[in-house]
């Protein structure tokens, strides 16, 4: 018996899967996902049995997801955004044999593929109608209907974060967030006892090619029924809520700041007093619409600071930060803070430095292919490039960053691909991309640009299509600055940092004046 079986004999009528368009009972799921487990199983899918997934939010998405995982498959989630060619290094780069599509993304992934070479391509919501994609109803139509075999061992999914040299990098989830188990049952009972699966319904906000959203494929598995939101409403946020009693979800502070932009008498009008666990990911919220948000949904906010590769670090409940206002949380096992010099000593409570983590089990961060070097210094020691300090009781906070990473709307975005691209536009000398200040998306990238020819240099507006051109946008910068120099050191380095600070400190004095006002 599948675990949707089970749950349809102990919950027949309630709404196991929920999008804008389709609503499923757990008995109909099990209609669905017996035939699509073994339609993914006859799949030929080489040694590393990868799947990618290249679609939009959907209920469809979300059941190929869990298929994925009952089939004893590693699924690969790539960024809709993504131009083709930049799709198609993901799925070639990680393995992947077949990809998903939807009838949004069939026209770029099907590209997408046959530049990696894949010739499986399968999809729905229409994309079956355009030559070379395989409409996935037909597929679940052709596959057997009888239960597919549980014996397999799970594969955690493997997700793409940028690096520093401006190729993303494959991570398969780590043990903090991947459940693991001998099999496919032993895999769904372990996670039945996750987090997510004890607040009943639980809403999935972000796209799901992020490893936050992720999480309510495996609250999903545990038992909990899911609603999954398409592309961000904040009102329609709130109406899930509402209809769904909606009991858990995860976010980031972009939403919570278009939430709070909402009309008073709009927020009013819902009734979230469901939520009984809200966790926040991605980026440091601003003080401000944290409290607000805790002001108006209660004590049901959680705090993760971490990473993809490494999941949750530290974690801070409202009551902990209303008493710690700034605090991203303590290191929650296996992992242990420590704040480090310039040198690498450490420095005492309260001392800015670079922000480390050691991972207590040995494993840190593993990139696929290669040991995760460019972030990790061995024994499970690593950093997330950030700067901050520890107070006496161990709770951590940020100051600064100190690698290239911008972060914007709770997006990891690192700056060389587009420097890359510009770079080679004829009316580029020089360029350097840099995080600075945004009021809804927290930073978003700026480019600080040398031109070519100084008396006669490129409009800000064609270097930003030209990388466009080349890019998927929410990679390239959203404002240009032509600037006679990028203040190189001595030995020709160009300190980002320094770049960054004046953007910042005069929205610090823009702050300060307001609540002066």
């Amino acid at each position: 018996m599948t675990f949707a079986a089970e749950f349809a004999a102990a919950r027949p009528t309630e709404i196991a899967v929920r999008d804008a368009r389709t609503e499923l009972t757990w008995a109909q799921v099990d209609q669905v996902l017996r035939p699509a487990v073994n339609a993914l199983r006859a799949l030929d899918l080489g040694p590393a049995r990868r799947l990618a997934v290249f679609a939009e939010n959907s209920a469809e998405a979300l059941l190929a997801y869990a298929a994925a995982t009952l089939a004893g498959i590693s699924a690969v989630p790539v960024n809709f955004h993504l131009t083709a060619a930049e799709a198609a290094y993901i799925m070639a780069d990680s393995g992947a044999r077949a990809v998903l599509v939807d009838g949004r993304t069939a026209r770029t992934g099907l590209r997408a593929a046959r530049e990696a070479g894949i010739a499986a391509v399968l999809g729905w919501g229409g994309a079956g109608e355009m030559p070379g994609v395989r409409e996935w109803e037909a597929a679940l139509a052709d596959a057997a209907d009888t239960e597919p075999p549980a014996g397999a061992a799970p594969l955690p999914t493997l997700v793409y974060t940028s690096g520093t040299t401006g190729r993303p990098k494959g991570v398969e989830l780590p043990p903090t967030s991947f459940a693991g188990g001998a099999d496919i049952t032993e895999h769904l009972r372990r996670l039945r006892d996750g987090r997510l699966t004890r607040h009943g319904r639980h809403l999935i906000v972000g796209p799901l090619y992020h490893s936050g959203p992720l999480s309510g494929i495996r609250a999903f598995l545990g038992g909990a029924p899911v609603t999954v939101l398409g592309r961000f409403d904040a009102e329609a946020l709130l109406a899930a809520v509402e209809r769904d009693r909606i009991g858990s979800a995860i976010m980031v502070p972009t939403h919570f700041q278009r939430l709070l932009a909402l009309p008073e008498h709009a927020r009013a009008r819902y009734d979230v007093s469901s939520l009984r666990y809200v966790l926040q990911v991605g980026a440091k919220c601003p003080a401000g619409v944290k409290r607000a948000m805790i002001d108006w949904w209660g004590p049901v906010l959680w705090e993760s600071y971490g990473a993809s590769e490494v999941g949750s670090t530290c974690v801070i409940s409202a009551q902990e930060w209303l008493e710690r206002p700034g605090s991203v949380g303590r290191a929650v096992p296996p992992f242990e803070a420590m704040v480090l010099d310039e040198e690498g000593r450490p420095v005492p409570a309260g001392t800015e430095g670079r922000l480390y983590f050691r991972d207590t089990t040995g494993h840190g961060i593993v990139y696929h292919h290669e040991r995760g070097t460019e972030a990790g210094e061995g024994d499970g020691v690593f950093t997330l490039g950030e700067i901050g300090y520890l107070d006496e009781e161990g709770y951590v906070y940020i100051t600064d960053r100190f690698s290239d990473m911008v972060v914007s709307g709770g997006v990891n975005i690192y700056p060389a691909e587009s420097e890359q691209v510009l770079l080679t536009h004829p009316a580029v000398a020089e360029v350097a991309c840099i995080g600075v200040p945004h009021e809804e998306m927290g930073e978003q990238v700026k480019a600080l640009v040398v031109p070519s020819a100084p008396a006669s240099p490129p409009a800000p507006g064609e270097l930003i299509e030209y990388c466009r051109a080349r890019l998927a946008h929410y990679k390239c910068p959203r404002s240009v600055e032509i600037v006679d120099g990028l203040g190189r050191t001595a030995m020709g380095k160009v300190n980002k940092r320094a770049l960054r600070r004046p953007y910042w400190e005069a929205a610090e004095r823009g702050r300060a004046d307001a609540e002066i006002r």
